[in-house]
């Protein structure tokens, strides 16, 4: 989230609400500097998986719901692996990688 946060700082988004509960989402909703809203989905992806790919049935809710709200979508998916061994789980205490490049706008 922090990662997501201080990406959407460095583009000019202003928040109007942050949700840090495990499991809700929208993350973040925030608006440009056109003052459009955006609902912003993050979602942490272990390695292997691949952290731009979504659940299309699970991304249609969302989008159906920012529609209802004059919104867009962007997701935000951040890959973490286990910066000794990639093949190993995280666990607490130890380092690792973020692989988070850009937001995929969805609608």
């Amino acid at each position: 989230m922090n990662i997501v946060g201080k990406k959407l700082e460095d583009l000019g988004f202003e928040f109007i609400s942050v949700n840090s509960k495990i499991y809700k989402h929208p993350q973040f909703v925030c608006v440009d500097k056109k003052n459009i809203r955006y609902f912003v989905l993050v979602k942490a992806i272990s390695y292997p998986e691949h952290p731009e790919q979504y659940d299309e049935i699970w991304m249609q809710t969302f989008v159906y719901h920012a529609e209802k709200h004059q919104a867009k979508v962007l997701y935000a998916g951040v890959g973490l692996a286990n910066a000794k061994d990639f093949s190993k789980p995280l666990e607490k205490e130890t380092n690792f990688v973020v692989n988070f490049k850009e937001f995929l706008k969805i609608n």
